[in-house]
């Protein structure tokens, strides 16, 4: 699963949420912010980490998790590319609707 299809669910959004604004949290203190089961959380925190959004480390029995970064340099590329795109023909629309204007300006006089 890719990361944007991963993010399409509102729990993991959540989760990555609560993980990229507190850093790193173990599976128990993200669950304990869900009125979910642990094992429910759990399968959402596979999901992320399978996308490369999130990436856990083990210390004993504990998992702990935390922002993938270069999953989410994957993400914000992709985003930057679009908007780049979008921009260009953004702009190539201003240019045309700005020659038309003057077409017509030109044909009013």
């Amino acid at each position: 699963m890719n990361a944007f299809a991963a993010l399409a669910d509102d729990t993991r959004r959540d989760i990555v949420r609560l993980v990229a604004k507190n850093g790193e949290l173990t599976s128990t203190e993200i669950s304990q912010n869900f009125q979910m089961s642990p094992p429910a959380i759990s399968q959402h925190l596979k999901v992320l980490k399978e996308a490369n959004v999130l990436q856990m480390k083990k210390d004993a029995q504990k998992r702990i998790y935390s922002l993938n970064q270069s999953g989410m340099m994957e993400m914000e590329d992709w985003i930057t590319d679009i908007r780049n795109l979008w921009t260009k023909r953004l702009d190539k629309l201003d240019r045309y609707v700005l020659k038309l204007k003057m077409e017509r300006s030109r044909d009013k006089k």
